[in-house]
């Protein structure tokens, strides 16, 4: 669990108010309109999304929901900058993304996205301050690494090198790592796949700590509906199309969640 001391720490040094209240407008950060995507795959063509039309609002924490194939990592490449639309318009506040350059693309990715995998991608011979450290030397204005790390309880373990870690304080490093970058928005693809019950939730409560306490918009895809529960808003996909969005008025906590 983040600490509380840290927490704040980091909220005065990035100067950042809290999460919008209710009564107040909602900000669109992203928005796709009409986007359909499609791969070819040797002589046949798959349409991994199909007219897809979504708002993100600013300071939420979004959670797509759906099996595999149903197109939730597709989506999270192209709002992360990973991947191009066959059709379509993505924007990112005021600008849009489907007209980037490769340039522009990178600042983007760089500057902007936090990205969060299931698998990690630390580099194994580096330290976890050190891999932390990365990130930071790509941004122009990043967050202190050792504040980062203690935002996910992995101070006392910074000198510590990947496989002398577990799964989950790997993924916790990879969360700083991410947010290290002062990014605007985070995307997490199946953060907590690869980690057991009480891993998992713990990770879940540091991402939802990070959208409370340091206003982050924060988009996570996952197969596992239960996680749906301690989202703002749920979008169910399948077969390259949404077919459920709605608002979720009272979060789960995450020590409440059950899979």
């Amino acid at each position: 669990m983040c600490s509380t001391a840290a927490l704040g720490r980091a909220t005065r040094f990035l100067k950042l108010t809290m999460t919008v209240t209710s009564d107040q407008p909602r900000r669109i950060l992203l928005r796709l309109q009409n986007v359909d995507k499609t791969f070819q795959m040797g002589e046949v063509k798959v349409e991994a999304l199909r007219d897809v039309s979504l708002e993100v609002f600013a300071g939420e924490f979004l959670v797509m929901v759906g099996p595999s194939g149903s197109g939730k990592t597709t989506i999270l490449n192209l709002v992360g900058g990973l991947d191009s639309v066959t059709s379509g318009r993505v924007w990112f506040e005021d600008r849009e993304i489907t007209a980037f350059s490769a340039a522009e693309l990178t600042r983007y990715r760089r500057d902007t996205v936090g990205f969060v995998f299931q698998f990690y991608n630390l580099v194994p011979n580096l330290t976890a301050l050190e891999n932390v450290m990365v990130s930071t030397e790509l941004s122009r204005e990043p967050m202190d690494v050792i504040e980062a790390l203690r935002l996910v309880d992995m101070n006392d373990r910074k000198d510590h090198f990947p496989s002398q870690l577990s799964g989950g304080e790997q993924q916790r490093v990879a969360i700083a790592r991410a947010m290290a970058k002062n990014p605007t928005l985070l995307l997490c693809d199946e953060p907590t796949g690869a980690l057991d019950f009480a891993t998992g939730k713990r990770v879940l409560r540091i991402l939802v700590d990070l959208k409370q306490q340091l206003g982050r918009t924060v988009i996570l895809i996952t197969h596992n509906a239960a996680i749906a529960q301690v989202a703002d808003r749920v979008v169910r996909l399948r077969s390259g199309q949404i077919v459920e969005l709605h608002d979720n008025p009272q979060p789960l906590p995450p020590e409440d969640v059950v899979w």
